[in-house]
């Protein structure tokens, strides 16, 4: 188990191996989550570094197009009871 102190300030030192862990650098910012009383702490990280997350290796990018088609052909055979 890791700890820290919290100065006067509010503020506290995170150890080497949760810095590690989180993969966090000078500079980098973290964000705290509170569940159910506890808080967990995450590295933020921008909107720009989640490109290409969901993308599956041999697979092709879905057209706006096809997600369109998709979604009527969707709708309309919820139409028909199918």
């Amino acid at each position: 188990m890791h700890e820290s102190t919290v100065t006067s300030k509010g503020q506290t030192t995170l150890p080497r191996d949760i810095r590690a862990v989180l993969g966090l650098h000078p500079g980098d910012r973290v964000r705290y989550v509170i569940l159910n009383g506890e808080v967990r702490l995450l590295k933020s990280r921008p909107v720009n570094d989640l490109e290409g997350l969901l993308r599956r290796r041999g697979s092709d990018p879905v057209t706006l197009a096809t997600m369109e088609e998709v979604t009527a052909e969707a709708g309309a055979d919820e139409g028909r009871g199918v």
